[in-house]
């Protein structure tokens, strides 16, 4: 029996739109994205404590270095791990200044402190605004010459429902960047993410792109109306898009779920692209062409009836 596929464009473009609105609210009233150093500019120090602590003796700590704003979590899998993370602080003499008096007060406390082997990172607040806009001006450029190929080598609509499918999941993934907010931060390695699931996205349109392509030109199909030409070209593609998928997906939630914390802001936004990609290459985009050339051709019939009445 063949699995039937069917137009829900509107249903899923109602549920994109809802996650979009909902990680929208959330970022109006404070709770949007959780910006790593890289982005929103601060110091992020990094400590082995070789034993469990107190998050609580570190503040007393930071405070007395009369600091009032600054983040103290525990990483690692043992628990033995001291991330502080401080976002204004002036210069190299006062993060120096910081670093001594901090390591001094929590000796005391915790002489298997490695201070040796501690790692610090001060990004300022014009570097992150700079990451911030060649990221924008990466995806502008990325979706601009996509659009331009896939002109070329298709049509003018399959490059644009290709292209809005390519931003539709870079909103998707911000969207679970707000709502996983308590999970993960954002940081450098997001850009390199979102480019990547950018090429990924647009392959597996491109895929069903060119199976559409190829069933428009045939004889038996080429009366169908679109939707239907889409719909047959989805489930004829549907065995690729499963297996590569899955077969990425399995690499990258093994990374996620066995990789250092790095690693894990690196893999759980391409996981979260990925999935957003499958969905929108077999639900949205090829829907999105069907609309397109169906109003052009209603256009042109339009048009070459007002020209037999004048």
């Amino acid at each position: 029996m063949k699995f039937e596929i069917k137009n829900r464009a509107k249903r899923c473009l109602v549920i994109s739109a809802g996650v979009m609105l909902l990680a929208l609210v959330l970022t109006l009233f404070g709770q949007g994205i959780n910006y790593g150093i890289d982005f929103a500019g601060g110091l992020n120090i990094e400590y082995s404590m070789n034993t469990t602590f107190e998050q609580a003796d570190v503040e007393t700590a930071l405070r007395n270095q009369g600091l009032t704003d600054f983040k103290v979590t525990t990483t690692g899998d043992a628990g033995t791990t001291l991330s502080i993370r401080i976002p204004s602080l002036s210069g190299e003499d006062e993060i120096q200044d910081l670093q001594s008096g901090l390591e001094a007060e929590l000796l005391l406390k915790y002489p298997t402190m490695d201070v040796e082997t501690s790692a610090a990172s001060y990004v300022g607040p014009t570097a992150g605004a700079t990451l911030v806009r060649n990221a924008i001006l990466s995806v502008a450029l990325a979706s601009a010459m996509m659009l331009a190929y896939i002109a070329l080598r298709f049509d003018v609509y399959s490059g644009m429902a290709a292209v809005f499918g390519l931003l539709h999941d870079v909103f998707i993934m911000l969207s679970f960047m707000v709502l996983l907010r308590n999970f993960i931060q954002m940081n450098s390695s997001f850009i390199a993410a979102m480019l990547t699931i950018v090429g990924y996205s647009i392959n597996n349109t491109i895929v069903i792109f060119d199976r559409i392509r190829e069933n428009h030109k045939m004889n038996e199909y080429a009366s169908l109306p679109r939707e239907d030409v889409v719909n047959l070209s989805i489930r004829q593609s549907l065995g690729r898009t499963i297996n590569t998928t899955l077969t990425t997906l399995v690499t990258i939630v093994s990374l996620y779920v066995l990789g250092v914390p790095s690693i894990r802001e690196f893999s759980l936004p391409i996981i979260i692209g990925i999935l957003a990609g499958l969905y929108s290459a077999n639900f949205i985009n090829g829907y999105v062409w069907a609309y397109l050339e169906e109003k052009n051709t209603t256009r042109r019939k339009g048009a070459k009836l007002k020209a037999k009445k004048a």
